[in-house]
């Protein structure tokens, strides 16, 4: 799949706001005043900011509010309404601490669940493809819901929990990307199977649909070196997990050192979303000859 700005600026910004929103529902860190409205604003800051991103994906901005139509069937309008339940039930919570106050608890988990399940719709639209086999398991949700976790824990200044995510986060990257590598093979898509039309022989390609570029070769074929790909897998797991988990072993979780963990955290979050896309192969790649041919990366 072809890496879209927008999409990996969406899901990274809003897991990560969607995170710290959580870990200030459940009470993990008591703020008042100012500092409220400073871990609180951060939150909403960054979910706000990965939700308005998102609509620059859509070919008509205008026409997003018809996301919150498809409920039944779409996980992206199961996320459009989870996003913004998750925004409104946990409104009063965030004044209530920044006026210095605080409600009962069970406005919090409220909203803290309301969190996940947009953290989880938001990993489901990608997870429920069967088209993208590398995708389409439970790799997929782990991994949004690991990012999520820790940048939440490091942005409440949770370092004992925040160091315990980072290595989890490693073990889970690791794991998707070795796991991934074998899924499309696994899957046994051909062009036969692509198509549906295999039931009076082996499907071949004739002649090519389009004589130039178009939609589904823009946005469904991408196609990374595996030197590239090894070298940018290593920097997202030394960046997501190992240099954050260093960080917060040694270091005191004073504000400055939490924010140039999570500064290093984003970078390695950033760099391990564009191999999310960038080495998910939609089988329309075999309509086109372009599916990316052979093994995966290896890890050695």
């Amino acid at each position: 799949m072809h890496p879209a700005p927008s999409v990996i600026v969406f899901t990274v910004l809003s897991g990560a706001g969607f995170g710290l929103l959580a870990f200030l529902a459940l009470g993990a860190v008591e703020v008042y005043g100012p500092a409220a409205f400073l871990l609180w604003g951060v939150g909403y800051g960054l979910t706000v900011a990965g939700l308005f991103v998102s609509a620059f994906h859509l070919g008509n901005p205008s026409r997003a509010l018809r996301a919150f139509t498809q409920w039944r069937t779409s996980w992206l309008s199961r996320e459009a309404w989870a996003s913004a339940g998750a925004l409104l039930l946990l409104a009063p919570v965030a004044l209530a601490a920044v006026m210095g106050g605080r409600l009962p608890g069970h406005f919090g988990l409220v909203g803290a669940v309301a969190c996940l399940i947009a953290v989880v719709s938001t990993a489901m639209i990608y997870a429920q493809l069967k088209t993208v086999p590398r995708w389409n398991h439970w790799t997929t949700p782990a991994l949004f819901l690991a990012f999520a976790a820790t940048s939440g824990a490091i942005l409440s200044g949770q370092a004992r929990i925040a160091a315990l995510l980072c290595l989890a986060l490693g073990g889970v990257l690791i794991l998707a990307f070795r796991l991934g590598d074998g899924r499309f093979a696994a899957a046994g898509q051909t062009l036969t199977t692509a198509t549906g039309l295999g039931q009076d022989g082996r499907v071949r390609q004739f002649a090519p649909a389009h004589t130039g570029p178009n939609y589904l070769t823009r946005e469904m074929i991408h196609v990374v070196g595996r030197r590239h790909a090894m070298r940018l897998r290593v920097v997202a797991v030394i960046f997501a997990s190992l240099l954050p988990f260093l960080g917060l072993l040694v270091l005191p979780p004073v504000l400055p050192v939490m924010a140039a963990v999570f500064a290093v955290h984003l970078l390695g979050a950033f760099v391990a979303r564009w191999l999310f896309f960038a080495e998910a192969e939609h089988v329309v790649g075999l309509y086109y000859g372009q599916r990316q041919g052979g093994p995966g990366v290896r890890w050695v």
